[in-house]
C-alpha cells in the first residue's frame, strides 16, 4: 500500500490555456486586419478603434469597481478584445459620442448584465453594433472612400459598399481584387478578405479556435447563394462576392467563435455555424439591410443553449440516450 492511487477532483489534466492567453491570441490574429483599416482609412480608423477600445475598458473598470463591488478583470482581455471587435464594425467617420455610446451598451448591456465573461448570451460586441445601427441608421451605412493614409475623418468622402451595390444592383463595376485587398467602402475590419484569412490561419496554428463554425458558415453561404446564382445568374451575384464582401469573413472567424455564445460541441458548431450562412444569405437577398452576418450571429447566440442540450456529447463510461 506504499504506492497510493490519490483520485482528485476535476480537472486532472491542464492545458495550460488561460483567458488572458485566448483573448490576446485573437488580438494577435486581427492585427493584420487592423494594419489595412489603418493603410485605406487612416486618422478615422486610428479614432474608432481607440474610442471602442478604451470606453469598453473603462465601462467594464467603473461596473466592477463601483456597481458590482467586485474584483476588476479588465487586463484578461476580453474587454479590449470587445472593443476592437466593435470599433471594427463601424464606419471609419462615425461620431466619438456614438462610438462611446454603443461600448456602453456592448459591456453594460450585452456583458455586464448578464454577470461579466463567461455568463453573456449575445456577442457584447455584436449587442452594441446593432444597437447603433437600428437608432442610427443614416451614420451606421453612412461608409468613407477608401483613401490611402487618408488624414480626413468627419469629412470624409464616402461611397458604395460591395453589399449596397449588390442590393441597389448599381452599375459599378465591382472588382474581386479590390475587395480582396481592401480598397472598397465598408466598416474597418470586413474590407480585407486577405488579412482576415490571414488571422484565420494564424488562430488554427495556435489552436485557439477549431474550423468547424467558420468552415460551416463559409460552405452554407457558398451554397445557398450558389444555388440562388443558378437560378438566376443576372439578379443574384457569383457566391464568391458573396464569401468575401461585408462582414462575413469577420463574423465567421472572430465573432462567431466567441467560446461563451458557440456551442460546446463539433457535431454543435457545425449546426450553428450552417444556419448563421443560411440567415445570413436570407437577409442580405431578401432582407431590409444589405448585410446580415450580424443579426444571424445574434439568432442563432439564442439558440446555442438549445444546440447544447441536443447535442450533447456520450458521457465517459456511459451510453447515449
Amino acid at each position: 500500500m506504499e504506492n497510493k492511487f490519490i483520485i482528485s477532483a476535476s480537472p486532472h489534466i491542464h492545458s495550460g490555456d488561460t483567458i488572458n492567453r485566448k483573448m490576446y491570441g485573437v488580438i494577435i490574429a486581427l492585427a493584420p486586419a487592423f494594419l489595412v483599416s489603418l493603410y485605406f482609412f487612416g486618422l478615422g480608423a486610428l479614432i474608432v478603434t481607440l474610442f471602442a477600445v478604451a470606453s469598453c475598458v473603462s465601462t467594464e473598470f467603473v461596473i466592477q469597481k463601483y456597481l458590482l463591488k467586485k474584483e476588476v478583470t479588465i487586463t484578461d482581455g476580453s474587454a479590449l478584445l470587445t472593443g476592437i471587435l466593435l470599433g471594427f464594425n463601424l464606419p471609419s467617420n462615425l461620431p466619438v459620442w456614438m462610438i462611446i455610446l454603443g461600448s456602453l451598451v456592448a459591456i453594460g448591456v450585452g456583458k455586464m448584465s448578464f454577470g461579466g465573461l463567461g455568463n453573456n448570451p449575445f456577442n457584447p460586441a455584436l449587442v452594441g453594433r446593432v444597437f447603433l445601427l437600428l437608432s442610427f441608421p443614416a451614420p451606421m451605412t453612412t461608409w468613407p472612400r477608401p483613401a490611402a493614409w487618408s488624414t480626413s475623418y468627419l469629412d470624409a468622402e464616402t461611397a458604395a459598399t460591395p453589399l449596397t451595390m449588390i442590393k441597389e444592383h448599381f452599375d459599378d463595376v465591382l472588382r474581386l481584387t479590390d475587395v480582396l485587398w481592401g480598397n472598397v467602402g465598408g466598416s474597418l475590419g470586413e474590407v480585407s478578405a486577405i488579412a482576415l484569412l490571414i488571422g484565420f490561419a494564424y488562430l488554427l496554428i495556435r489552436k485557439i479556435i477549431t474550423w468547424h463554425i467558420p468552415v460551416s458558415i463559409l460552405v452554407s453561404v457558398f451554397v445557398f447563394a450558389g444555388i440562388l446564382h443558378l437560378i438566376d445568374p443576372v439578379y443574384y451575384v457569383s457566391p464568391f462576392i458573396h464569401l468575401f464582401t461585408g462582414g462575413l469573413l469577420l463574423g465567421a472567424i472572430f465573432m462567431a467563435t466567441d467560446y461563451v455564445t458557440s456551442p460546446m460541441t463539433p457535431a454543435g458548431m457545425l449546426i450553428y455555424g450552417a444556419g448563421i450562412g443560411i440567415l445570413t444569405i436570407v437577409v442580405r437577398v431578401f432582407g431590409a439591410y444589405p448585410e446580415g452576418i450580424s443579426f444571424a450571429i445574434l439568432i442563432m447566440n439564442a439558440f446555442t443553449p438549445l444546440i447544447n442540450i441536443c447535442m450533447k456529447p456520450k458521457r465517459f463510461g456511459g451510453t447515449k440516450k
